[in-house]
């Protein structure tokens, strides 16, 4: 099967059975997860997480005479057990995030070192900026995939530096957007189909019912594509979509991935409704790399390299430099 746009889909989850209490409220999102949720048993292992014993642990705070902020609390504290990034409760006042998997973390990116390695004259081609560095490797700063990337963007941006001895694409801090604009900028790293992760889908409510593994393939792009060396540039808040791009640029020859590792985010994410009206979204369709291994909790990179404050006060990003001289010696 063909990659998958990162996008989150609706449910056709069941509530009707439960009234808009606070306690039906409770148990109506404790069940869609229980059902829907796809990591589980990944998790389990991971790290211990028992949906039961989170259950007995949340059902004792909730109580029909609390109000509502207190039951977006009660509900936002449940879900964060998952340790999902993707996981959000939305209401008309607040949004409920998971946001450790970045924030207790190194940045390892700094906009003021990105000014400065851009400069002023660089070029825009849709959402991603690129110039040539003074060691002839090639520069490309992809900071989001929420927007459209179009292939005539692409041929423009790799005619352009076809000249140069490598190129970097700097990823960091991306969290994620469209998988669709990911493959896209894959596609023109590859140069015959190639197998790049697999993906299974929920097949009834048990915490083991999925699907057999599918494979995912990557297409080359029947367009300009790149020939030399690249090194893509990673840090924790490299997610969702954007971990899925590193994903499958790690599974192609000529390339490393720099920095550090990446934050995950690896299930495709549905959403459904609680009694009150509240949207809960969750991962439910696990995605994998080429290994059959879990992407969830981010990859590691090939070199591993951080930012130093010594650096940084020499306008210096030892991310990008180490990148450079891999690509220089390559």
């Amino acid at each position: 099967m063909g990659l998958m746009g990162l996008i989150s889909l609706s449910s056709c989850v069941d509530t009707d059975e439960y009234d808009d209490t606070a306690t039906e409220n409770f148990e109506a999102l404790w069940k869609i997860i229980d059902e829907h949720y796809c990591f589980f048993d990944y998790k389990q292992q991971a790290y211990g997480l028992d949906w039961q014993a989170v259950y007995n642990k949340y059902k004792v705070r909730v109580n029909n005479n609390m109000n509502t902020v207190q039951l977006f609390e009660v509900l936002c504290d449940m879900l964060a057990e998952l340790r999902d990034g993707h996981v959000n409760l939305s209401s008309s006042m607040d949004l409920g995030r998971y946001w450790t998997w970045r924030e207790a973390y190194p940045q390892n990116y700094s906009d003021a070192l990105e000014r400065h390695y851009l400069g002023t004259d660089y070029k825009i081609a849709s959402a991603l900026r690129y110039r040539v560095l003074d060691d002839n490797i090639g520069y490309i700063r992809c900071s989001t995939f929420e927007s459209a990337i179009g292939e005539g963007n692409l041929d423009e941006v790799l005619s352009y530096l076809a000249l140069c001895r490598g190129l970097i694409i700097d990823i960091r801090d991306n969290s994620g957007g469209q998988l669709t604009m990911a493959e896209r900028l894959a596609g023109r790293f590859v140069h015959e189909r190639t197998l790049v992760g697999y993906m299974q889908h929920k097949t009834g409510p048990g915490h083991q019912e999925f699907s057999q593994m599918e494979e995912r393939w990557l297409e080359p792009s029947s367009s300009v594509r790149w020939h030399k060396g690249v090194c893509v540039l990673t840090n924790r808040s490299v997610f969702s979509a954007a971990n899925d791009f590193a994903v499958i640029m790690h599974a192609l020859p000529g390339v490393k991935l720099v920095g550090d590792r990446t934050g995950g985010g690896s299930g495709l994410p549905m959403s459904s409704s609680l009694p009150n009206g509240w949207t809960v979204r969750y991962s439910a369709c696990p995605m994998y790399d080429k290994d059959r291994q879990h992407t969830e909790f981010g990859i590691d990179p090939d070199v591993e390299v951080g930012l130093t404050d010594e650096s940084a006060h020499k306008n210096i990003d030892d991310i990008i430099e180490k990148a450079r001289k891999l690509l220089v010696n390559s």
